[in-house]
């Protein structure tokens, strides 16, 4: 039995788009103090997340790109200094505070770091507690609430950087992994199945018709066992043909029934099963690799409550 490592960095916790805003730090507070109270803290080996290079990033983004957050970040620290507001916005949803460039660079570094350490073989498979969150991000554009997008860059290090041949993206948040989509469509080597509310954010859904992408869109108010069906017929056929050497989760659970960002029916124990299922998948093919980030949730208390059924299957307590 391996180790699952806990990924994360009190930097996350500094980005911060303004008051009201979904996309919050004490969402990660609700999954540490879920963690303590449940005392699953003691069956995860944690790690401190040092930030990722930015040769790495740009496997994945647009270098125009990484120079402008940079850059829009050094500009905001400057009028700050000046007596300026506190953020910048990039879109009515998304908005940087001195502190987003730190941050993202610590969530994309958590991913590569637990990625390197579930390749090697140090541990069997990790969960990464990071923000801001990523599958929104394109190669040249930060959305969504996303600047850098953690899972892709994860996947591109392990095929560039460790020459991995197969690699599988799943993502289960409510909201389609267009920046994912973006990143790795007609990439052979990557493997994308996801399902997402549609329709809905972001306007139009799945893009791409290549032949790397299982994106399933399903009406809103599914319930869990419908989704548990559509995996079954849609995502473990072409995960079984596919045989992945490694499995990264963009483990977004703004699906969950009570989470008011979307209108899915999913509850804890949809969560557990579809981190099963997968783990199915990656004992059979990929030494159990697994590498989870966290991406939406909203609801604190669903959150936190799902979280904990995830790591449980995860660390197998």
């Amino acid at each position: 039995m391996g180790a699952t490592g806990y990924f994360t960095h009190s930097d996350c916790l500094k980005h911060d788009m303004g008051p009201g805003h979904p996309e919050c730090p004490a969402r990660l507070g609700a999954i540490e103090d879920r963690l303590l109270i449940t005392g699953l803290d003691m069956a995860l080996t944690r790690r401190e997340a040092a930030p990722a290079a930015l040769a790495d990033i740009e496997l994945a983004h647009d270098r125009m790109h990484v120079a402008a957050l940079r850059g829009l970040t050094d500009v905001l620290r400057e009028d700050m200094a000046a007596g300026g507001p506190p953020y910048t916005n990039l879109d009515p949803d998304t908005a940087i505070n001195a502190y987003t460039w730190d941050a993202a660079l610590r969530s994309a570094g958590a991913v590569i770091e637990a990625t390197d350490a579930v390749i090697e073989g140090e541990l069997e498979n990790a969960f990464c507690a990071i923000r801001p969150p990523g599958h929104h991000a394109c190669r040249d554009k930060a959305m969504g609430f996303c600047f850098f997008n953690n899972v892709a860059i994860a996947a591109k290090h392990a095929v560039e950087r460790h020459g991995l041949k197969r690699v599988a993206i799943v993502d289960f948040d409510v909201h389609h992994g267009n920046g994912t989509e973006d990143i790795v469509a007609g990439d052979d080597r990557i493997l994308m199945v996801s399902f997402f509310q549609h329709p809905f954010f972001p306007e139009g859904g799945s893009q791409s018709n290549a032949a790397n992408l299982v994106n399933v869109p399903v009406p809103a108010y599914t319930k869990g066992m419908d989704i548990r069906e559509l995996i079954e017929m849609m995502w473990i056929p072409r995960l079984e043909a596919f045989q992945p050497e490694l499995i990264l989760i963009s483990a977004g659970f703004d699906a969950h029934r009570e989470d008011d960002m979307g209108q899915l029916g999913l509850v804890e124990q949809d969560y557990a099963w579809i981190t099963l299922r997968m783990k199915d998948i990656a004992n059979r093919y990929a030494k159990g690799r697994i590498v989870s980030c966290l991406e939406g949730g909203y609801n604190l208390s669903a959150l936190a409550r799902s979280v904990e059924a995830h790591l449980r299957v995860l660390a197998d307590v």
